[in-house]
């Protein structure tokens, strides 16, 4: 198998390349010039002149430039090299990892990678790391094998670290946290997803910087790191050369993110859409996080007939039932249902309503996709003029006034009496 090229010269001359054991003729020519022999792999690249011999002298020099691949040895033509990659990523799976944030990293990166929608890491090339060849297994059970040692960090402008389960489990090896550290001191930004930022900060590598964890692990680190900032209303966080994200979907904004840096826009733009991913119209706006929901929160309430009915009141919060609806699907008075919410949650039901309402309208304001009035009545208020006043008297500020001061989720929690409690139970994402 062979690939030809034509070129001009004195006459016509033609080359002939052998990928795993080169040899050449250049036709009405005596003399064969030196080439570098290839190593063997996928693919060749060549660039270099290569001169014409008549009776041992010179006549010309061509410039060469060409791709022979192993794979596809058709008849190729000249200057088809592919472009160097602008954006390389090393991927650390940490034990029992979350595979929807892997997935949403990488596969925007996949997509942006090759304009010919070949899946071909050409503008932008990934690398799955590990200190150990076994696969390293997700928290649901599939195994992802690494494709490179623990190599030079220097070869990467990131480095990240897929975090996932929690509590008493080991995420990375002491090889890994010393890699990380080199890489630190290399001047690699390092990446923290989901619950990778934990491992970042038990390597010491996030001292001074503010992190992004999501809102259903904002107590676990903040009990594990207590000396570290936190912020849980967005998706991801860029501070210096460290960035931290929320996991799940903020790992594909990051990735879109990272791509709009590095390459352009319009892949960014390429990848979220076959994705079916939506993005923000401004590239500059902040995603942030969904609101989480207020009956985590609540986790540790014993009642279950508390539990149930807080659940079913976030499930009707555009068209608020009357509380005696809640009351009867659970065969108790009003009286009954009120006094279980004071003993557990030291409000009434209407108020603990009114509440979750408020804190979906809240997260609301803060994305800024919808006016006021549109608020109002997917929170289940009658007028914006209603809202408003339920809105003050409930945060201290109008709605227009908390659009333009964001606050954390877990700052509303805490105006709450009883809300900001421990929770417990196995994190996923």
């Amino acid at each position: 198998m062979a690939a030809s090229l034509p070129f001009h010269g004195e006459g016509h001359h033609q080359c002939i390349f052998y990928v795993y054991n080169i040899e050449y003729h250049i036709e009405k020519c005596d003399r064969i010039p030196p080439v570098p022999r290839p190593c063997a792999g996928l693919a060749l690249l060549l660039s270099f002149p290569w001169p014409i011999y008549r009776n041992n002298n010179v006549l010309d020099f061509v410039s060469i430039n060409c791709r022979v691949s192993s794979v596809d040895m058709k008849r190729t033509s000249v200057n088809t090299v592919d472009p160097v990659a602008r954006l390389r990523v090393g991927i650390i799976l940490a034990e029992h990892f979350t595979l929807s944030a892997f997935a949403l990293f990488v596969d925007p990166l996949r997509l942006a990678a090759d304009k010919d929608d070949q899946s071909r890491p050409i503008l932008c090339q990934w690398k799955i790391l590990g200190n150990q060849p076994a696969p390293v297994l997700s928290s649901c059970g599939a195994g992802i094998a690494r494709n490179s040692g623990l190599s030079d960090p220097r070869e990467f402008d990131y480095i990240a670290v897929i975090g996932g389960l929690l509590h008493g489990r080991r995420q990375v090896d002491e090889a890994t946290l010393a890699y990380l550290r080199a890489a630190s001191a290399a001047g690699v930004c390092l990446i923290g997803i989901c619950t990778g930022v934990f491992v970042l900060c038990q390597a010491g590598l996030m001292e001074g910087r503010a992190s992004c964890v999501s809102w259903y692990h904002r107590n676990d680190f903040s009990e594990s790191f207590p000396q570290h900032e936190v912020i849980s209303d967005r998706m991801f966080l860029i501070d210096g050369n460290r960035i931290t994200c929320s996991g799940a979907r903020g790992a594909a904004d990051l990735s879109c993110h990272l791509i709009e840096e590095h390459l352009n826009s319009s892949l960014a733009r390429k990848a979220s859409h076959l994705l079916l991913l939506d993005r923000p119209e401004r590239s500059n706006a902040v995603p942030l996080q969904p609101h989480p929901p207020l009956t985590d929160e609540i986790g540790h309430i014993s009642d279950s007939r508390v539990r149930r009915t807080a659940l079913e009141m976030e499930q009707h919060m555009a068209n608020p039932l009357p509380i005696h609806e809640f009351s009867a699907r659970l065969n108790l008075s009003v009286r009954q249902l009120e006094r279980l919410f004071h003993d557990h949650l030291h409000m009434r039901p209407m108020t603990f309503y009114r509440l979750i309402r408020l804190r979906y309208a809240y997260h609301l304001l803060q994305q800024g996709q919808l006016t006021i009035t549109e608020i109002a009545l997917e929170t289940g208020f009658a007028d914006s003029a209603h809202f408003s006043r339920r809105f003050k008297s409930m945060f201290g500020m109008t709605p227009k006034a908390a659009r333009n001061t964001p606050k954390a989720a877990g700052d509303i929690i805490g105006r709450i009496p009883g809300l900001a409690t421990e929770r417990t139970g196995v994190r996923l994402f």
